[in-house]
């Protein structure tokens, strides 16, 4: 579902963020990557989301090297891409469920779609009764699952999530952790850029390690304990 071929990015300034990083993982694959604050781990993650673009090298999704789509083409292709930001990238005038339904007024669905397939998302992670709070009266938890909630609600082929526990309580991180296992089951391919190696190591997934921009192990996932 998503390879990555020798590819590497450097930033204006001569920052080299990624250096010749090779690995693929596979349709309903779950998968965590990990490694110190600033190996790389982001950017890693904005390439598959076309959010950025290789300096060399190629990132493949289901076979289309996505580094040389026009952009014209990248709206279309990040519909199939969902991402749990860091830091929320929510629109803080908006209530929440305005927040969560922004991919599928983009897709065109009816209202009456959007709005049971937001509550259905909302009762998910646990804010079904704040689908009409606007988004500074949440705390950091809360903010974290409406967008955990709005990377979902496309059903999106790919999720990717740049630590999305890092706000979450150990129960929450729990649940969040089950239903990102629950839809790796159901064919959605996860990847998981942490820090937390206590979770990395309860649940015994395949582990992808980055240092320095170059990726240094490939971990087979075993059962957790």
């Amino acid at each position: 579902m998503i390879r990555f071929e020798h590819v590497a990015k450097r930033y204006p300034g001569g920052v080299q963020a990624l250096s010749d990083v090779n690995f693929e993982l596979e349709r309903g694959e779950m998968a965590f990557l990990t490694g110190h604050s600033g190996a790389g781990k982001s950017t890693l993650l904005r390439l598959i989301a076309v959010l950025e673009r290789p300096s060399r090298g190629q990132v493949l999704f289901d076979g289309k090297n996505i580094g040389r789509v026009s952009n014209r083409q990248i709206p279309r292709l990040r519909r199939k891409v969902g991402v749990i930001f860091q830091d929320h990238k929510l629109l803080t005038d908006r209530k929440v469920l305005d927040n969560v339904a922004l991919p599928l007024l983009i897709a065109g669905l009816s209202w009456s779609e959007i709005r049971r397939r937001v509550r259905a998302a909302l009762d998910l992670v646990g804010l079904l009764d704040k689908e009409n709070t606007r988004i500074p009266a949440l705390s950091g938890g809360e903010q974290q699952r409406v967008g955990i909630a709005r990377a979902m609600i496309g059903k999106p082929p790919v999720l990717l999530a740049d630590e999305p526990t890092g706000n979450l309580d150990p129960e929450l991180s729990a649940e969040l952790m089950q239903l990102l296992c629950t839809l790796s089951e159901l064919g959605t391919t996860v990847l998981i850029a942490t820090h937390d190696l206590e979770l990395v190591r309860r649940l015994g997934r395949r582990t992808l390690v980055l240092e320095s921009g170059s990726m240094v192990d490939d971990r087979a996932g075993g059962q957790g304990s």
